[in-house]
């Protein structure tokens, strides 16, 4: 029987998640599987990645064959590394603390660059919203000084009127007054 690690969608269409499993290669892609390894999730920025290091590990010992992108999920969670230090340790290159040194060191390496990566983009979003947020400022100070200047304008004119109209009053009686002198 041979055995493949590779992915098995789930999700709903346009948001897939994905289970890494092992399973017989001649089951179908979301069918029966032997081993739940772990979960990979792309939607999330940078994509979530959980896997049962020690367990994906025993299969590849056992010969299960990964896919293309089931063998670079495990390369990013370390899972190859693990194996090549395993190997070293059966041949007698390292002893196991050394190679769980090594392997320990390596995954903070790569929590630590993906934790930067976390960093850069809430700074990059916080900078986002700081630029639109500066945008609406200088929108809404238009608006103020446009309403500003409308209402001032608006006054005047109903000043002018008023001064029209008193003016014009002013007039009117002005010549009421000399038609009664004339009489």
């Amino acid at each position: 029987m041979s055995v493949k690690i590779r992915l098995q969608r789930h999700g709903k269409k346009g948001k897939p998640f994905y289970y890494v499993v092992a399973a017989d290669a001649r089951a179908k892609r979301d069918g029966k599987f032997l081993e739940k390894l772990g979960s990979y999730n792309p939607n999330a920025n940078p994509a979530i990645i959980e896997l049962d290091v020690d367990a994906s590990v025993k299969w590849l010992n056992n010969g299960a064959q990964p896919t293309d992108t089931a063998k670079t999920i495990l390369s990013t969670k370390g899972v190859l590394l693990k194996k090549h230090l395993q190997g070293g340790v059966a041949k007698g290159a390292l002893t196991e603390e050394q190679a769980e040194a090594k392997f320990k060191a390596w995954v903070e390496a790569k929590e630590a660059a993906i934790q930067a990566k976390k960093d850069g983009l809430t700074a990059e979003q916080a900078a986002e919203k700081a630029k639109v947020l500066e945008a609406e400022k200088a929108v809404n100070a238009a608006r103020i000084a446009a309403a500003q200047e409308a209402e001032a304008a608006l006054l005047a004119e109903a000043q002018a009127a008023e001064a029209t109209a008193t003016a014009t009053e002013g007039e009117a009686a002005t010549e009421e007054a000399t038609e009664e002198t004339a009489e």
